[in-house]
């Protein structure tokens, strides 16, 4: 099976910062990232975004919309839940209340990130925390939208630490192509092919799972790679 090419000539030391000797191991945050797809092009276009310079996790690095996860996506509505075939993959990774909310914080975070909906019309409702606006738009979670990609840990010598689970999802899914102006972390957002994709100043893992991605529109069953450290180098298995 061809997989994603690492770039052999990156050294995770020196790209962000470096947890310091005395301090205690970090334990990795449950966090989720979505890759939106478009194909109303000769191309197939992927969202990505430019997290702002001031941040002290990849500044200035294109993304794809994603965070960490919150209490509230454990509870918020949704429309559609994952496809059995989805949910079993991604029930490797957590128990399935876990996995689920996992998956819903992929479709919050960007609707914050980049003000676009991954979901179905609902009746608008009051709201309250991270769910709020979603929900007062008359918007309820499609997570029969997610594919299940891909899964990575950050090194264990990193200060902050996310075991993301990457998913993706067509973009004739949302409710609207139209942006939300008031999008949060991200300063810049554009839909970009595979290879201005990998033009851009992306993260390692970014890099990787933009290629898998390229992997995954031409096999769509391929199995989702994890990329995770063990005893201090890289390890990749499938899930």
């Amino acid at each position: 099976m061809t997989e994603p090419a690492l770039d052999p000539n990156y050294d995770p030391l020196v790209d962000g910062p470096v947890r310091k000797g005395g301090d205690r191991r970090v334990r990795p945050r449950d966090a989720a990232t979505l890759i939106i797809v478009r194909r109303d092009a000769p191309k197939p276009r992927l969202l990505m975004g430019r997290r702002n310079a001031g941040h002290d996790f990849m500044p200035d690095k294109w993304v794809f919309p994603g965070g960490r996860i919150d209490r509230s996506d454990f509870r918020a509505p949704y429309a559609a839940d994952l496809r059995p075939e989805v949910a079993a993959r991604l029930v490797k990774t957590a128990r399935p209340a876990r996995a689920r909310a996992i998956a819903m914080s992929a479709i919050r975070e960007t609707f914050e990130e980049a003000g676009l909906l991954l979901a179905k019309p609902a009746t608008p409702r009051p709201g309250a925390g991270p769910w709020r606006d979603f929900l007062e738009l008359g918007a309820e979670a499609d997570l029969s939208a997610l594919d299940f990609v891909a899964r990575a840990i950050t090194p264990p010598y990193r200060p902050k630490r996310f075991d993301a689970r990457f998913f993706v999802a067509e973009a004739d899914r949302l409710m609207s192509l139209e942006r939300r102006p008031d999008c949060g972390e991200l300063d810049e957002i554009a839909w970009v092919d595979l290879d201005e994709a990998l033009a851009l100043d992306l993260p390692n893992i970014t890099r990787f799972v933009v290629q898998e991605v390229a992997l995954r529109l031409e096999a769509p069953d391929r199995p989702a790679p994890f990329m995770r450290f063990l005893r201090g180098a890289r390890h990749l298995t499938h899930l």
